[in-house]
C-alpha cells in the first residue's frame, strides 16, 4: 500500500486524498516517466517532450506562415526561422550521443586534405569558401545550433571546440567531390559558449544517393585543439526530419534530393538505422520561405 501524500495537488477540497486513478493524465504521465527513467528504457528527451506536450502553453504569436515548425520547439531570435534559446543549467542529458564515422570528407587531417589549419576556418558562417576562393554555397537558409553537454552531470561543456560540416545543395563535399574540388565552404570550427552552444549559419544539405540527409561534427576539447587537429572528444552526426526534408526538397535546385530521399529511410540508414536517430534527430523550426533552424542537444 502507497504512503499517504502530503502532495496538497492530490489532496481535495475536504482534505481526503484524490485516488491515484483520478489525478488525470499528467500524474499518469510523470508516473510514468519516471518509473521509465529508473529502467533506463528512455531518454531524457522523449521524457520531456511527453510532459512539455500536456503542460499549459503560454500565449505568444506563433507561426504566421503556415509553415510545420518540425517537433513544435519554441522559436526564438538568432537565426533564420529563429533559433531556440539554450537549454538551462537544470537540464541533464541522459547517456551520449553516439559516435558515429566522420566519413569520407572530414578535412580534418584523417583522409588526405586537412582545412582545420587553415586561417579562416573559426567562423560562425560557413555558407562561402574563404582564402582563394570566395564562392558562395545556394540553398535553403539553415540555422545550426548544437548544444554539448557532459552526459554524466548535465553541466555544459562550456569553451569545447565544434567543428561542423556537410554536403552543398547537390550532394558535393568541398575539397573532394570533383564539383566542389576548389571550394572550402560549408566547413567551419566554433567555440562553445557559456551555454555549452555553438551557432553555424549555412544551408539546407541534400539528399545524396545511399544516405540519410545528415550533418557532420567532431567536439574537441578546445578551439585550440580543433585547429591543431588534436585529439578528438567526440565524431557524431546530426539527422534531419524527413517533414522539413521533403518541403525543402520540393524547391528548385534540390531536385537530385527527390529521387535519393525517395530510397532511404532514416531506419534502413547505415548510420542511424540502430536506433532510428533517436537521440540526433535535431528539432527543426522556421520553414522554406525564412529558412529552417536545427537545434540539437547532446552528450558527450
Amino acid at each position: 500500500m502507497s504512503e499517504m501524500t502530503t502532495d496538497p495537488r492530490w489532496i481535495d477540497k475536504d482534505g481526503n486524498e484524490i485516488d491515484e486513478d483520478h489525478r488525470g493524465l499528467v500524474y499518469d504521465i510523470r508516473t510514468l516517466v519516471n518509473r521509465r527513467r529508473a529502467l533506463g528504457i528512455f531518454g531524457g528527451v522523449a521524457a520531456t517532450a511527453l510532459l512539455a506536450a500536456c503542460a499549459p502553453v503560454a500565449s505568444s504569436a506563433g507561426n504566421s506562415s503556415g509553415e510545420a515548425s518540425g517537433s513544435g520547439a519554441p522559436s526564438g531570435s538568432g537565426g533564420p526561422g529563429g533559433a531556440p534559446e539554450a537549454e538551462g543549467d537544470g537540464v541533464t542529458v541522459e547517456g551520449e550521443v553516439p559516435d558515429e564515422t566522420a566519413g569520407p570528407y572530414p578535412a580534418d587531417g584523417s583522409n588526405g586534405v586537412n582545412v582545420l589549419d587553415d586561417s579562416g576556418i573559426v567562423r560562425r558562417d560557413i555558407r562561402s569558401s574563404f582564402g582563394s576562393s570566395t564562392t558562395t554555397a545556394e540553398g535553403v537558409p539553415l540555422e545550426i545550433v548544437l548544444t554539448v553537454r557532459d552526459a554524466a552531470t548535465g553541466s555544459a561543456l562550456v569553451g569545447a571546440g565544434v567543428y561542423l560540416w556537410h554536403c552543398d545543395r547537390d550532394g558535393n563535399y568541398s575539397l573532394y567531390s570533383d564539383a566542389a574540388k576548389d571550394e572550402n565552404y560549408l566547413r567551419g570550427v566554433q567555440e562553445t559558449d557559456d551555454t555549452g552552444t555553438v551557432r553555424f549559419t549555412s544551408i539546407y544539405p541534400a539528399c545524396y544517393d545511399g544516405r540519410w540527409p545528415h550533418i557532420h561534427f567532431e567536439v574537441y576539447r578546445d578551439v585550440a585543439s580543433a585547429v591543431a587537429t588534436g585529439p578528438i572528444v567526440k565524431t557524431s552526426q546530426i539527422a534531419l526530419p524527413e517533414e522539413s526534408n521533403a518541403a525543402v526538397y520540393a524547391t528548385g535546385g534540390y531536385e537530385k534530393s527527390v529521387t535519393n530521399a525517395s530510397r532511404v529511410t532514416l531506419a534502413g540508414d547505415n548510420v542511424f538505422g540502430d536506433d532510428d536517430g533517436i537521440h540526433q534527430i535535431a528539432t527543426m523550426t522556421g520553414g522554406v520561405s525564412q529558412g529552417y533552424t536545427a537545434a540539437l542537444t547532446i552528450g558527450v
